[in-house]
C-alpha cells in the first residue's frame, strides 16, 4: 500500500445530513465558472435530485463544463436512462458506471464531487432525499437519514480532481497506452501545502493499485491508538484484520466504540451479529442505532484522526467497490465530529455481553448461516479477498 499523502493547509467544514450538504453543493454549482466533476452512487428521481440536477444544467448552460458520474446499479438501469437523457439535453456530460456488468462486478460508491478545481466535497451522501429509504423509494423514513460529507478548500482539491478526472477518462474509449499513461499519472500524483490549516490525505480504494488501502489506514489508526477509537457504520462485515485490530485494541485497554445501523436488511444484520461475541468478549462496546437510517461511513481515534467518506466497514466497500474516503489529523475538526459520533451514541442500543450471551440457539444458527452465506458469496466475487 502507497503511504497516505496528507496534506497541509486545507480548511475543512463538516456538513451532517442533507440539510446541510445539499444547500452547500447547489450553491457551488450555482458560483461555478469553469469546471464541475461529480460522482455518486444514488442519483434518486426525487425532490433533492431535481435541485440538483437543475442545478448542474444551470451552470452547464452558462458555459461550465460538467462531468457526471453515476453507478448504473445505485441509480438503478431505468432512472440511470431518463437521467442521461436530461443531462444530456440540458448539456451536461454523463457517464453511467459500469452497465451490464461488462467490467465485472465491482460498483463505484464514490461520493465525490470538485468544482473550479478549487473545492471539493466528499463523504457518504449520495444524490437523494435523506428523508426517504434509499433500498425503498416509498419508505418515509421517521427523522432525515443521518450522513455525514466533508467541504474542502486547499491543496487537497488538486488530489482529488485529478481522481475525478481519471475517473471520467477510464470511463471512456481510453486505447490501452492512454490507460497505462492515465494511470502512471495517478500513481505519481502528489501535492504539497503549508499554513495552519488542517493536514489531510485522499484515500481511494479500487481493485488495481488500492486494493486494501482503506482497510490498512483504519487498521493502522487503530493500532496506534492511545486513548479511544469509535466507528460508525451502516453495515459491519469487515475482513479479518479489520475484525482482531478492533478487538485487539479493546484487549489492551483501548476505549473502543462501534456504533451500526440496523433494521434496514435483515441478512446483513444477522451477518454483523454473528461478530457480537468475540467483540464483547474482548471488551468493543457495540451499540445499535434504530433512531433512523445510519448512513454514516465516520470513525474518530483519540483526539487527532479522523476518517469520513463513501466506505462500509462490510466485504463490498474493502474488498470489491470503488470508494473514496478522505483522513483527517487536526484536533479541532475530529473533535467536532466526535461529538456528533458519541451523541448518536447516546440515543442508541447498547449490546449487554449477558444478554447476547442468552439468546436462542435457533437464532444463533441463523447468523452463523448468515456469516457463511455472505462469506462464501464475497470470497466469489472478490476472488478469494474477503475473509
Amino acid at each position: 500500500m502507497r503511504p497516505v499523502n496528507l496534506v497541509a493547509g486545507n480548511a475543512l467544514r463538516l456538513l451532517e445530513c442533507g440539510a446541510e450538504f445539499f444547500p452547500a453543493l447547489i450553491a457551488a454549482f450555482d458560483s461555478a465558472t469553469v469546471e464541475i466533476h461529480l460522482e455518486t452512487y444514488i442519483f434518486a428521481d426525487d425532490q433533492t435530485g431535481l435541485k440538483v440536477k437543475a442545478a448542474l444544467i444551470r451552470a452547464a448552460q452558462r458555459g461550465v463544463v460538467v462531468y457526471v458520474i453515476t453507478d448504473w446499479i445505485g441509480t438503478g438501469r431505468l432512472q440511470s436512462i431518463q437521467l442521461d437523457r436530461e443531462l444530456q439535453a440540458g448539456g451536461v456530460h454523463h457517464r453511467s458506471f459500469n452497465p451490464w456488468f461488462r467490467r465485472g462486478l465491482a460498483r463505484t460508491h464514490r461520493k465525490l464531487c470538485v468544482v473550479d478545481r478549487d473545492l471539493a466535497f466528499i463523504g457518504g451522501l449520495n444524490i437523494n432525499d435523506d428523508m426517504i429509504s434509499d433500498d425503498d423509494a416509498h419508505t418515509a423514513l421517521p427523522e432525515p437519514r443521518w450522513d455525514f460529507a466533508v467541504e474542502i478548500h486547499g491543496p487537497l482539491v488538486r488530489l482529488i480532481h485529478l481522481e475525478a478526472e481519471a475517473q471520467w477518462l477510464r470511463l471512456g474509449s481510453l486505447k490501452l497506452r492512454a490507460r497505462w499513461e492515465l494511470f502512471r499519472e495517478t500513481r505519481a500524483a502528489r501535492a504539497s501545502g503549508t499554513g495552519n490549516g488542517a493536514l489531510a490525505g485522499l484515500v481511494i480504494r479500487d481493485n488495481l493499485r488500492n486494493r486494501r488501502t482503506i482497510q490498512r489506514v483504519t487498521v493502522q489508526a487503530l493500532r496506534s491508538a492511545r486513548r479511544s477509537a469509535i466507528l460508525a457504520t451502516p453495515y459491519f462485515a469487515p475482513g479479518r484484520k479489520l475484525r482482531e485490530a478492533l478487538a485487539q485494541a479493546a484487549a489492551r485497554g483501548i476505549d473502543v466504540t462501534l456504533l451500526i445501523g440496523v433494521g434496514q436488511f435483515r441478512m446483513q444484520d444477522a451477518v454483523a451479529h454473528s461478530f457480537y461475541p468475540k467483540l464483547l468478549q474482548c471488551g468493543v462496546k457495540v451499540v445499535e442505532f434504530r433512531r433512523t437510517q445510519l448512513h454514516a461511513k465516520v470513525a474518530v481515534v483519540d483526539d487527532d484522526w479522523a476518517t469520513v467518506g463513501s466506505s462500509n466497514y462490510d466485504g463490498l466497500s474493502l474488498f470489491l467497490n470503488q470508494e473514496a474516503n478522505i483522513v483527517i489529523r487536526d484536533v479541532p475538526f475530529t473533535q467536532r465530529l466526535r461529538g456528533h459520533i458519541e451523541h448518536a451514541v447516546s440515543d442508541g442500543t447498547t449490546i449487554a455481553a449477558e444478554d447476547f450471551a442468552h439468546i436462542g440457539r435457533l437464532e444463533r444458527a441463523w447468523y452463523g448461516a448468515a456469516y457463511f452465506c455472505y462469506r462464501g458469496l464475497l470470497r466469489i466475487a472478490t476472488l478469494g479477498r474477503y475473509s
